[in-house]
């Protein structure tokens, strides 16, 4: 209906259905637009790529099922017959409704709207999570009764062995930070300090002492161990969008990471490791003053992680399980104290105004807490860190930049007076 220049660099378009539209013609303006999509999407020319496309089935749901197993895993995309299909109904698969739980066989995901999966009626929805419930446990068991596999094992440990070496070195170096109760001298009021009796009778005012607090010297050692707490996303999502990213594996890496660093160093740094998902904001996964002592109880814990967000419920309990993080962690005394959570940075699907989260990162002074985000559709990583405290969240698409990353973390309070 309509053809108009806009400004130098393109047209505008309106059809007879009431659509506008901005073309960009200028070679310039082109460019930056190419660069944009670029960063966020990445260009990295052996990585595949992956497009999620919403569409609408038509079809009912009846009751969950595991669904066939395909002895050639072909691409199986609608109906409701076989396991690991994508964009279906009943069957356990991705991008699909209805279905018991999370199954990823390696093939493009095609995803059914949110509105389609919403209207899943309750009794199906009840069923698929009872069953799906019933194949966590299962999965359980068979983690813990399972033989140690080395070579699984060095998968995780082989990839972060460097990025170890690194954070124990930052671990050796860390100063004490709490402040010890001491006599302070040289007051004006307070107790008569019987060294200062010859400067009081010239006249000095500064004679008296009194019991307060003191910054510890350089290089003075800990009194009592820092303490940290990681709350891990374990949600859907990172099982959903591993494809696309890694986000889990990435997350399972980070994890053993840190397992294997801080062995040996409970004096200097107490840890505990809690999950967030759908299912809950608390979910136990290294409790504290119980760390694994050896490769197979880190493995257990690093198939936990995946066999949870493969099975639990969608949903988003990262505000919660921070909130929780930062009252929980200061109930025992310590040096200092650290709230790290990792999250992939998928709130803007459940609501969550990030105002909200970077008010519950700040809301203990006594507490550094930050976000470190190590999975984004596009730019969602960005755009949240943009909008959060500055200093406060870190965004890691590769496992190797988290040691720097927890190095700022742990040396940003050493110029801080609180």
């Amino acid at each position: 209906a309509l053809l108009a220049e806009w400004g130098k660099g393109g047209v505008v378009t309106v059809d007879m259905g009431g659509h506008i539209r901005l073309w960009e013609t200028g070679l310039e303006h082109l460019q930056r637009s190419l660069m944009e999509w670029r960063n966020m999407i990445g260009r990295e020319g052996d990585r595949h790529m992956q497009i999620t496309i919403n569409r609408d089935s038509g079809e009912d749901v009846s009751s969950p099922k595991h669904g066939k197993e395909d002895p050639d895993n072909m691409p199986h995309v609608g109906g409701n017959t076989w396991a690991g299909g994508t964009g279906g109904r009943d069957t356990a698969g991705l991008g699909g409704k209805g279905g018991p739980y999370r199954l990823d066989a390696g093939h493009t995901v095609y995803q059914v709207s949110e509105a389609e999966k919403d209207a899943v009626p309750e009794e199906v929805k009840r069923a698929a999570r009872e069953m799906g419930q019933k194949a966590f446990q299962q999965r359980l068991k068979e983690i813990q009764m399972s033989e140690y596999d080395a070579t699984t094992y060095e998968r995780f440990s082989g990839a972060v062995r460097r990025q170890v070496h690194s954070l124990r070195v930052i671990l050796d170096n860390l100063q004490a930070k709490g402040k010890e109760r001491q006599w302070l001298r040289h007051q004006a009021t307070g107790e008569l300090d019987d060294a200062k009796i010859i400067d009081g009778l010239t006249g000095e005012k500064a004679i008296y002492k009194r019991r307060g607090e003191l910054e510890p010297q350089l290089g003075s050692p800990q009194q009592k161990p820092k303490r940290l707490r990681l709350v891990v996303d374990v949600s859907g999502s990172m099982y959903r969008f591993n494809g696309v990213d890694g986000r889990l594996e990435r997350s399972m890496e980070a994890m053993c990471m840190v397992m294997e660093a801080f062995e040996n160093y409970e004096e200097k740094f107490k840890y505990d490791i809690v999950g967030h998902s759908g299912d809950g904001y608390n979910i136990g996964l290294v409790p504290l003053n119980k760390m694994p002592k050896d490769n197979k109880q880190r493995l257990e814990i690093l198939k936990t992680m995946h066999a949870h967000a493969q099975f639990c419920m969608s949903g988003d309990h990262t505000l919660e399980g921070t909130e929780h993080a930062i009252k929980e962690i200061v109930k025992e005394e310590a040096d200092e104290y650290f709230v790290i959570v990792l999250s992939d940075a998928n709130l803007s699907r459940y609501g969550i105004h990030p105002a909200r989260f970077a008010q519950i990162l700040t809301s203990n002074p006594q507490v550094n807490a930050f976000a470190i985000f190590i999975g984004s559709l596009g730019d969602q990583a960005t755009r949240l860190q943009r909008t959060l405290p500055a200093g406060r969240s870190f965004i890691a698409m590769d496992t190797k930049d988290i040691p720097q990353i927890l190095q700022q973390i742990f040396t940003s309070t050493m110029l801080s007076t609180v």
